[in-house]
């Protein structure tokens, strides 16, 4: 837990931000001092609720003054706890909600840090474009928490993560003053590349404020598909496939275990299931192209040769976009789905594509052997090697002792990643989960490297204290 924040500064930030820019009213912070799994709960003395970049310099630059740590949020939809605070002064981004521009000849759009993924999506829509970053999330996910945890999502196979998709940035440095680098540049080769620093440093290095983001042309065929296949491999195998028919126009490639499916049908209203039998492992694949027809045939001639070639037993392409989007809610509710079955070890893991049956096999193996009878929920974004892997307790048995030995489960789950060289945190970020485990999977030369930047940027360590290294 932080010091406490001294009441002079309180006082100062409540009259620099004005009225509606602050509240202690218990009720209107509960929500935001609980992350939506229910795992981590916080507390804060004061929510900021800044309305301008302005007004986050001030709060910023009074909390600095004073050495009082800051938290800032976005969406709240984070699973690593990042954005829950522990006594630090509460930053929202919430009333940061102007899309400032958009832009179709640039292909660019300049958006405020509290927009929601879906708002930007309607507003690249309504000027012929298209913003590609997709997350289950997406109505309540912010560009900036996005920017600030490097978000992947969905679509990277074609687009990348967050990082590949921000031209510049705007943001509020630790010592309170204003970054303008809300270039719309495609090159700029002028010496270090500050908003690669920000992207991802889950708000250890300031407050994004505002992001120009890329656009695309929207797309003029797209063909949606869900395929039953019995093991990973085959699945990694029809990947290969898909991107030689499709020339570089497969935009998801989803991995979905049978054990998902079921909770789905269990636990989440209007699920159907996708084929007419069962099947151990589902791929969703999403391929679309800007020559009408084009992908509609392309996703024809893939399933059609790997049905005789036996790399999947059954598929079903979407006749109609409410058949589209009913598998896409099978893939989008995965983690909502096992919320009612009980306590779970999550991570969000990441391997070289070739290696995501091999991590799956060593996997599973350690975790049969380490926990008896619990239930393994793989999902994720195969085509980038992005798993997202669920451990349960056994059906029936209580929570505690299976949430006791989650630390443990999780350490050897890393340690399999590690060893076939790939990430323990794909997508969410470090936040308050991984933090200090993260440390044991660095090399001192990439741990001291990122300590000097982070106190040279904030010597006082206000910014999100608890997070990074």
């Amino acid at each position: 837990m932080t010091a406490p924040v001294p009441a002079d500064l309180i006082s100062r930030l409540k009259a620099v931000l004005g009225e509606g820019g602050w509240s202690q009213d218990p009720d209107r912070l509960a929500p935001k001092l609980l992350e939506w799994r229910d795992r981590w709960t916080g507390q804060t003395p004061f929510l900021a609720l800044p309305g301008s970049t302005a007004d986050v310099a001030a709060v910023v630059g009074l909390c600095a003054e004073a050495g009082v740590a800051i938290t800032p949020q976005g969406g709240n939809t984070g699973l690593v706890g990042g954005q829950i605070p522990q006594g630090e002064i509460l930053l929202s981004t919430e009333r940061l909600r102007a899309v400032r521009d958009v832009d179709a000849l640039d292909d660019v759009m300049v958006c405020e840090a509290g927009v929601t993924l879906q708002a930007a999506h309607a507003a690249a829509l309504a000027k012929g474009r298209r913003f590609p970053l997709d997350l289950a999330s997406q109505g309540s996910a912010t560009i900036g928490g996005v920017v600030s945890t490097n978000a992947g999502g969905t679509a990277v196979l074609r687009y990348g993560t967050t990082r590949d998709l921000v031209i510049g940035l705007e943001a509020v440095l630790p010592n309170g003053e204003v970054w303008n680098g809300l270039k719309r540049l495609r090159k700029d080769n002028t010496g270090y590349d500050l908003k690669q620093l920000l992207i991802g440093a889950e708000g250890t290095l300031g407050v994004v404020t505002a992001a120009a983001l890329k656009l695309f042309p929207v797309m003029a065929s797209r063909a949606t598909a869900m395929v039953g296949t019995d093991s990973p491999q085959k699945a990694l195998d029809l990947l290969a496939r898909a991107k030689d028919a499709a020339g570089g126009g497969v935009e998801a490639f989803e991995l979905i275990s049978r054990v998902g499916v079921d909770f789905a049908l269990k636990n989440i209203a209007d699920q159907r299931d996708p084929l007419a039998g069962r099947h151990d492992w589902y791929v969703l694949i999403e391929l679309a192209s800007g020559e009408p027809g084009s992908a509609e045939a392309a996703m024809e001639r893939l399933l059609a040769r790997a049905l005789e070639d036996g790399l999947i037993a059954d598929a079903a392409i979407a006749q109609a976009e409410a058949q589209a989007r009913a598998f896409w809610s099978l893939r989008e509710n995965q983690s909502p789905a096992q919320k009612p079955e009980g306590a779970t070890w999550k991570h969000d893991v990441s391997v070289p594509v070739s290696r995501v049956a091999d991590f799956l096999d060593q996997a599973g193996a350690a975790m049969r052997a380490f926990a008896p009878g619990c239930r393994i929920c793989a999902f994720g974004h195969v085509g980038d090697g992005n798993i997202h892997y669920d451990v349960l307790r056994p059906e029936g048995a209580p929570d505690a002792p299976h949430a006791a030995r989650r630390d443990e489960g999780s350490r050897i789950v890393h340690d399999i990643v590690a060893a076939l060289e790939g990430s323990i945190s794909a997508e969410h970020g470090l936040g308050a989960m991984k933090t200090a485990e993260a440390a044991r999977y660095k090399t001192p030369v990439e741990l001291a490297a990122q300590q000097a930047i982070r106190a040279a940027l904030d010597p006082k360590r206000i910014m999100n204290p608890r997070v990074l290294f």
